[in-house]
């Protein structure tokens, strides 16, 4: 599936990326109706859910990463609720 990238100018002289993608007419048929029913724009949904999705996916690496770390403590659920003091 091709990618487009543009680059056009912020207000505050930045830049901002512009991406093309092609999606199934079920998943523009959803957002369209999400973007009506909440009067937002598509692209802010499509924004949100990649956020989402990469935070999601640091937070994935960086438990795979403490799985191997040898020096890494795992504590029990007990541990951790006493050094929580719950």
């Amino acid at each position: 599936m091709p990618q487009y990238y543009m680059y056009s100018k912020k207000l505050h002289g930045g830049h901002m990326a512009t991406l093309t993608l092609r999606v199934t007419d079920q998943l523009d048929r959803k957002l369209r109706h999400l973007a009506k029913e909440t009067e937002r724009p598509k692209s802010y949904f499509i924004k949100k859910a990649l956020e989402f999705y990469l935070q999601e996916y640091e937070d994935y690496e960086i438990a795979l990463a403490r799985q191997v770390d040898k020096d890494d403590k795992i504590l029990t659920m007990a541990q951790m609720r006493k050094s929580l003091g719950v």
